[in-house]
């Protein structure tokens, strides 16, 4: 029988510089199955996806037990690894974040993002020890096979003198690493020049955010990158589809935004 442990190492196995783990987010169990379905060895939340689905707003808006609840179903849906997005860990102390992570590994996943945006203010980022107590507290409580990816949001929210963000972004890294994580998510680069020197200078699996107008994956893969995810881009671009229909038939009456869709049939048997 294959135990947690089993799939965790299988996950953390699946993140390799050159050859990178892609990743078309999920949010809920049928996102989950179509990503497995198209061929994904894993699968990742997105925190905003969820958030949306279960009728919040993405940025430590909706509670831990919501988060699990749907992980759970996630992780019931595949037969593939389940990575979490648990937002900034759900919780003031490094304890409440190693709670968040007992109820994920009680979900059946096998990994988690946690990223260092401070909740009360989106401008601004932990103190990185501060952030390196919260991620060792997670690391204690999940053992040492569980994917521990740490979010840097330095370029996402473009905090600080964008002279010294590269260095603070590798320094962040270093120190999270040292903390106990098991890999390093930069959202919000992807220009190859500084992905390379990013994947270099840290000295451990470098996860970037891909999306329209990024480099291809075999370009990212080259640069050393050893994850890619389409984070929240996927779940939008479904409730654009959403918004267009809705549109189409109560203003013009007509129904083309719905060509295209997939079959009744073919969806309804992915989750039977």
């Amino acid at each position: 029988m294959t135990t947690l442990d089993d799939t965790a190492s299988r996950f953390g196995a699946l993140h390799r510089p050159g050859t990178p783990l892609l990743l078309p987010n999920a949010w809920d169990p049928l996102s989950a199955r179509l990503a497995e379905d198209a061929g994904a060895a894993a699968v990742a939340t997105t925190s905003a996806g969820v958030a949306w689905v279960l009728g919040a707003a993405d940025g430590d808006h909706i509670d831990r037990d919501s988060v699990l609840a749907l992980t759970r179903r996630v992780v019931a849906a595949v037969d593939v690894p389940v990575s979490a997005d648990v937002e900034s860990g759900f919780g003031a102390t490094p304890d409440d974040v190693g709670a968040t992570i007992d109820g994920v590994l009680a979900a059946g996943a096998v990994g988690v993002n946690i990223e260092d945006v401070h909740p009360d203010d989106p401008s601004a980022l932990r103190d990185p020890g501060e952030q390196a107590e919260r991620l060792a507290a997670a690391r204690a409580a999940a053992g040492a096979s569980f994917f521990l990816n740490a979010r840097i949001d330095t370029y996402l929210r473009s905090v600080g003198d964008p002279s010294s963000r590269f260095a603070d972004t590798v320094a962040r890294a270093r120190t999270y690493l040292e903390a106990g994580a098991s890999g390093v998510f930069v959202p919000g680069v992807v220009d190859l020049p500084t992905v390379t020197r990013l994947a270099a200078e840290i000295d451990g699996p470098l996860n970037v955010l891909a999306g329209a107008g990024a480099p291809p994956v075999g370009e990212l893969a080259a640069a050393g990158v050893a994850r890619i995810s389409l984070g929240s881009s996927v779940a939008a671009a479904a409730y654009a589809v959403a918004r267009r229909a809705a549109r189409e038939l109560l203003e013009d009456g007509t129904y083309t935004s719905l060509e295209g869709g997939l079959d009744y049939g073919e969806v309804n048997a992915l989750m039977s």
